[in-house]
């Protein structure tokens, strides 16, 4: 990525708002479409999609924006195993939010994905204090609090796309265990 590229506060709001548009519709779906029988069900596939969507996130954003961003905000050892320690986290973390999401009264698809949301919050708070948006010359002067919320819609999406290939997961189980021996 050119090294003048600068994250405005107006580009994270803007972008906060197309996650926003894009969750709208996507919780609506899952919503929709996941009964509560089955999001029971997705406890195991919900963990294995979050370590490996997580791991991937990861790594994608550590091999393109170490010197831009995340240099300023880890240590040199995270460069190395920052995507493998999303990989075990996430999937802990899945877990606990399909628990989390059963507990709470209300439908458990969107208590999900609105956990993600917030959980995003929190890691993007931590991020503002290590200096995620005074540090990097590509985010200096970015709103603090713009970050934080567009973190919220960017991690409602990521959770929506793992409880999405967590389905395709339980999809393809049952079909392979009805499959003829």
């Amino acid at each position: 990525m050119p090294p003048d590229i600068k994250i405005t506060t107006e580009l994270l709001y803007k972008s906060a708002l197309v996650f926003a548009l894009m969750d709208a519709v996507y919780i609506s779906l899952l919503v929709w479409r996941v009964k509560e029988e089955t999001y029971r069900r997705l406890k195991w596939p919900l963990v294995i999609s979050a370590a490996f969507v997580w791991f991937g996130i990861w790594s994608w954003a550590i091999g393109n924006f170490w010197e831009t961003v995340y240099s300023y905000v880890f240590p040199p050892w995270a460069q190395t195993w920052v995507p493998w320690i999303a990989f075990v986290a996430a999937g802990i973390v899945a877990l606990g939010l399909w628990a989390l999401s059963l507990r709470i009264k209300g439908q458990p698809v969107l208590i999900y994905c609105l956990l993600g949301g917030v959980l995003g919050s929190l890691t993007h708070i931590w991020a503002v204090y290590r200096g995620v948006v005074t540090k990097p010359p590509m985010l200096q002067g970015a709103s603090p609090f713009g970050a934080v919320a567009f973190a919220f819609f960017e991690y409602i999406f990521y959770w929506c796309v793992i409880l999405t290939l967590a389905l395709i997961l339980d999809w393809i189980r049952k079909k392979l265990k009805r499959r003829p021996q």
